[in-house]
């Protein structure tokens, strides 16, 4: 462990904490600049990548995805079989501990899979209910068999949200006081987190592949305002800046001293619509909203033609992606008469903004004046992002322009969420339809790979078909850093590799 390094470095470390500005120039700890603060340090109850990014930071989970993010890697379990009947999975974990020092045993990963399936506040208990039991057989040997065959069920292994954690430290009531003080199996570990300023990480030692570990620390900065963020990497007061405004990238890459990074990614941008607020439970005016809505023109406006336009909730290069699915043509002037039709001529709609990214203002701002081509008015009422995930929960909008990336390989996560998924609302959305639902449900369990891939091209077709939201265009993840930085890559799941990063 190279002990009196070690204890040097953190006494070191805890000096600089000591201390009311930043330690970001400290050797060996990696600044970066985003434009959110994290909501939770609870996986199960977040679905964002705001969190998420940083729980693989922190905590681990037994099945990764490699950094190509096409493949399935160990991660707490070094290996793993199926039972012929495909009911049946045994992990071997290896020999790994929490932060804390304290072993990661068969016991938390079971204890962990059952709270995401049954815990009041998990998100994503809808996915992990094809989970029938979770045993430890012994310290090192979690049995878990399922109530039917589930083909996605090894990739949702994988899901941040699904990580490992102690259970001696979570169950019961002391799962809020978790949340507070985190202690996971990750890379690194939460020395402090300063909402709305920071959250600040340490390496831990206790990591299983600490060795390959270079950063001393990864420092979280919070910093809403797109053009902030910009000006402060270019000024050298952090080492990396993440979402980079398409309007800002031909100008970096000129800068000598940064990287521009450009990575697949499985994002898509879409339109939230609040299926239970007045004429939006109608299909017909949600049909004519996204035949106002030019995305062409969106693309090339504020993406500065490095989107694509979207059409579809599977993205392209992910599994089972239609590419031949509905596109409704630009009409404003049909739009404004199926409105017309459908009783809403006098429509008018509360569009939840957030503040300070400029892209999301600047859809905002073109998305109002097509509308209005349709006659239909929107007010803009911008909020810090930090709020507009409850604002979305609560039901407190008509529209709204978020996105997602996919978590895990395969598609039935994000179909899950979308389309079939109780929790959450449909991701807020309050779409309902039964058929889906049951046809998403079935998917999941079908093992034929012809049949599936059917499946899920009918459910692109069905969400199209109601409008469940409306598809905008999707788009790589743009980062940037210092020049002194390598190794500062995302997968195509969003995945950040901070274990293998290194600052020079």
């Amino acid at each position: 462990m190279k002990t009196a390094f070690r204890k040097s470095r953190l006494a070191a470390f805890a000096a600089l904490l000591s201390l009311s500005t930043s330690y970001a120039h400290a050797a060996g700890v990696l600044t970066i600049a985003r434009n959110e603060d994290s909501t939770t340090f609870d996986p199960i109850k977040s679905a964002q990548n705001v969190d998420n990014w940083v729980f693989s930071n922190v905590f681990d989970v037994l099945v990764r995805v490699d950094a190509s993010g096409t493949k399935l890697v160990p991660g707490l379990a070094e290996s793993w079989t199926i039972s012929d009947d495909g009911l049946t999975y045994t992990f071997k974990l290896r020999d790994a501990k929490f932060s804390d020092g304290a072993p990661v045993t068969a016991e938390d990963a079971a204890f962990s899979l059952i709270r995401i399936r049954d815990d009041a506040g998990s998100l994503w208990s809808d996915s992990f209910k094809v989970i029938d039991t979770a045993t430890a057989t012994d310290p090192k040997t979690l049995v878990v068999t399922l109530k039917g065959k589930s083909v996605p069920f090894l990739s949702m292994m994988a899901l941040p949200n699904a990580s490992v954690l102690p259970k001696k430290l979570v169950e019961g009531a002391a799962a809020d006081a978790f949340a507070e003080k985190p202690v996971g199996s990750g890379a690194f570990s939460l020395v402090e987190w300063r909402r709305g300023d920071r959250i600040i990480l340490k390496k831990n030692p206790n990591y299983w592949d600490a060795d390959k570990v270079s950063l001393d620390g990864v420092e979280w900065l919070v910093i809403p305002d797109d053009n902030t963020r910009m000006l402060k990497i270019q000024a050298g007061e952090v080492d990396a800046a993440i979402t980079v405004p398409f309007s800002r990238v031909a100008e970096l890459k000129t800068n000598p001293d940064l990287k521009v990074i450009s990575d697949p990614s499985t994002r898509e941008d879409h339109m939230l619509i609040n299926h239970e607020h007045g004429a939006l439970a109608k299909k017909e005016v949600r049909e004519a909203l996204d035949m106002a809505i030019d995305k062409k023109a969106i693309v090339e406006a504020a993406t500065f033609g490095l989107g694509e336009v979207a059409y579809s909730y599977v993205p392209k290069g992910a599994l089972y992606h239609y590419a031949d699915n509905l596109q409704r043509p630009y009409d404003p002037e049909k739009a404004k008469k199926m409105l017309a039709d459908a009783g809403a001529s006098d429509l008018t709609l509360n569009y939840i903004v957030n503040a300070g990214k400029e892209t999301d203002e600047q859809i905002a701002v073109l998305v109002q004046q097509q509308l209005a081509k349709a006659g239909v008015g929107v007010t803009l009422q911008k909020v810090d992002p930090s709020q507009s995930w409850d604002m979305l929960v609560n039901g407190d909008y008509d529209i709204s322009v978020m996105y997602w990336t996919n978590d895990i390989l395969d598609v039935d996560q994000k179909t899950t969420f979308v389309l079939g998924h109780d929790t959450n609302m449909n991701y807020m959305t309050r779409y309902k339809n039964d058929e889906v639902k049951a046809l998403v449900e079935a998917a999941r369990l079908e093992t034929d790979p012809t049949k599936r891939e059917a499946m899920y091209v009918t459910l692109q077709k069905l969400a199209k078909g109601d409008v469940n939201w409306i598809d905008l265009y999707y788009s790589p993840y743009i980062n940037v850093t210092r020049k002194n930085i390598d190794n500062f890559h995302q997968n195509p799941l969003g995945r950040f590799f901070l274990e293998e990063t290194v600052k020079n």
